[in-house]
């Protein structure tokens, strides 16, 4: 009978043991990760984006205990880097966590981070990133799954692009404050004013708003604009090009029909005015009567215009579209 309780005083004591030692590392678990929260919160208050390097990242954003999620941006902003996509990036990024730390919603449960390849190259490596800007989202809990990583190929990095998809990951929805912009308005205050002097200048002689060439000329530049996605443009937000922050090589043509670069616009655009010269030539050939030799002239080039600047419009859409069959001059 000594036996059986001195058997059970010593199961009620390891017991006892046990509690206090899953007590004791639960307190030191809590206290570990109200020390993170407080580290971030204090490097909030100063800065939007907290600047994470190879050992912050790993203690505040893959070790766990975290109750808060992390959304981090891998960029390369050296100078010798020369990633203008990744300044761009920056800028929206910036509007997007200045937005969150001055909302009413503003707590620590989402923090906005960002980690420079220079600062960082091994967090690069482990997550096995080898191009420049990438937007990640990390959860509180688990590890970050497929849709965890921004689509930026497919809907741009616009602020309002990024707050919708961390929206999506975190159920935390984000209304983007841009600071005021008074281009736009200066832009239009300045083209209506020139088109004020223009007609104050020619009151005498307006006979040129009737005619036919000057709105034939700027119905077709609406129509290059918008056929060659400017809409796109405002909507989407794309960068200028893409330079591939380890080769140097510049992309000017987006590689998906889901997207595209500013300059490809312009690109598109010069290539149907070309297209469109080749034509009106075509058609001024037909109306010369009396001069073969010009009607020659002009109707061999509008016809090599048309020819070879279809091509190459022919071929940017078969690199964006890949497995179209049809092609003309270029492959």
């Amino acid at each position: 009978m000594a036996t059986y309780s001195n058997m059970m005083l010593c199961t009620a004591f390891i017991m006892l043991l046990s509690l206090c030692f899953v007590s004791s590392v639960q307190k030191k678990k809590d206290d570990t990760l109200g020390e993170k929260v407080q580290q971030l919160m204090d490097w909030n208050n100063k800065k939007s984006i907290i600047r994470l390097n190879s050992e912050t990242f790993r203690q505040y954003v893959r070790t766990v205990p975290r109750n808060y999620s992390v959304v981090v941006m891998l960029t390369a902003l050296q100078q010798q880097r020369q990633c203008s996509v990744c300044r761009q990036a920056n800028d929206e990024y910036t509007i997007l966590a200045n937005s969150w730390r001055y909302s009413q919603l503003y707590s620590n449960r989402l923090f906005f981070a960002m980690v420079d390849y220079d600062e960082g190259p091994d967090v690069f490596s482990h997550l096995k990133i080898n191009t420049a800007p990438v937007f990640m989202h990390f959860p509180e809990k688990g590890k970050p799954k497929k849709g965890d990583t921004m689509d930026i190929n497919r809907v741009g990095f616009a602020a309002e692009q990024i707050a919708r998809w961390v929206g999506e990951r975190t159920d935390i929805q984000i209304r983007v404050f841009r600071p005021p912009n008074y281009s736009g308005t200066l832009a239009l205050a300045l083209l209506f004013s020139m088109i004020g002097g223009l007609l104050y200048l020619k009151r005498n002689n307006l006979e040129f708003i009737y005619n036919k060439t000057f709105w034939g000329m700027g119905a077709l530049a609406v129509i290059f604009a918008m056929t060659s996605g400017q809409m796109w443009n405002h909507i989407r937000g794309p960068p200028l090009m893409h330079k591939n922050p380890h080769t140097g090589q510049i992309h000017y043509i987006h590689g998906s029909s889901q997207g595209q670069f500013v300059a490809e616009t312009y690109i598109v655009m010069l290539l149907n005015g070309a297209v469109v010269g080749g034509f009106v030539m075509l058609n001024e050939a037909c109306s010369i009567k009396s001069d073969s030799g010009k009607k020659r002239v002009l109707s061999l080039v509008g016809l090599a215009f048309v020819a070879f600047f279809f091509s190459l419009l022919l071929s940017i859409f078969r690199s964006k579209y890949q497995g179209y069959p049809y092609s003309f001059l270029f492959k």
